[in-house]
């Protein structure tokens, strides 16, 4: 789901996201955020993160990156690490550098991001662009979006790998049609993250790409956990269950993303936002309980219900 909000608007969520914090803190939730490994090395990776299409391609002025920088201080404060970025999206990664450059949550952060054109030469360049861009001299994670010219680029990620530019690399593509080429990747390729669409109402990935990457030992980041939004329109109105409870759910979003992070497979899911209180509501679903299979029956049945 995408959304530009107001100065007004991002005072408002400030607001808002104390409240959220003061009820969750109420209620026991202060432990932290759940993590899971990277298969590839053991590192601890919180469940949630955050995505930055359109909400952080933003100019210099302060009215819009000051909500951004309440949005990165609240999801570090939360126990998020990963934020995902791309080329593609466009000024966002400079913003996020610029962002991040002097704060001090700079070194706590997990700095994904992706090569997103075709040749060698030409994907080196914009890695080479990329680490300038968010001001950095070794990249957590690059990944080949979108699948574009992959074989060229994890070539090139494996050698910069090597010389400890890049600690991690992966594959993306965001369509259901693009599981099948993923999951042969995987089982063919030396990767260490693949990123993919996956959703309360999406499916597909459970039909084999989740457990592929399971036994592949590739760590799993989901994007779309919110289909673009049409979740919240479903459900607008509408009550949580009562049993939502016994998964420390208290809103729709945390519903519809604890199903996603209560499957096994997968290491990070990664909403976007560039509200405060959004953000926060994001982050919560990444602490407490997550859903066993009887709940999760219980979700897909609620949902294919409206």
């Amino acid at each position: 789901m995408t959304e530009r909000i107001t100065r007004r608007e991002a005072l408002l969520g400030l607001a808002s996201a104390s409240l959220l914090l003061s009820s969750y803190t109420q209620k026991g939730m202060e432990k932290g955020m759940n993590t899971r490994p990277i298969p590839s090395s053991g590192e601890q990776l919180p469940l949630v993160g955050l995505g930055t299409w359109i909400q952080f391609d933003v100019g210099n002025d302060n009215a819009g990156r000051q909500p951004l920088t309440e949005v990165l201080n609240l999801m570090a404060q939360q126990g998020g690490k990963l934020i995902d970025t791309s080329p593609m999206y466009g000024r966002a990664e400079e913003v996020i550098g610029d962002l991040t450059a002097a704060s001090p949550i700079r070194e706590k952060l997990f700095y994904a991001t992706k090569v997103w054109t075709t040749g060698e030469a030409a994907g080196i360049h914009q890695m080479d662009d990329s680490l300038r861009k968010m001001q950095r001299k070794t990249m957590d994670l690059v990944q080949v979006h979108n699948l574009t010219d992959w074989k060229t680029h994890l070539r090139t990620l494996q050698r910069r790998k090597a010389e400890g530019k890049v600690r991690y690399t992966g594959i993306t593509h965001y369509t259901t049609s693009a599981h099948a080429q993923l999951e042969q990747i995987l089982k063919t390729e030396a990767v260490d993250f693949v990123q993919f669409n996956y959703s309360l109402r999406v499916r597909n990935a459970e039909r084999s790409l989740l457990q592929a990457a399971q036994e592949k030992g590739v760590a799993v980041i989901i994007n779309e956990p919110f289909e673009k939004g049409s979740l919240f329109s479903l459900t607008k109105g509408k009550a949580l269950p009562a049993w939502a409870a016994d998964y420390d759910i208290q809103s729709w979003a945390q519903f519809f993303l604890k199903y996603i992070l209560s499957h096994p497979a997968v290491t990070c899911a990664i909403p976007g936002t560039s509200s405060p209180k959004h953000v926060v509501d994001n982050m919560l679903a990444g602490h407490g309980t997550l859903p066993d299979e009887k709940g999760r029956e219980k979700m897909v049945a609620l949902i294919e219900s409206l």
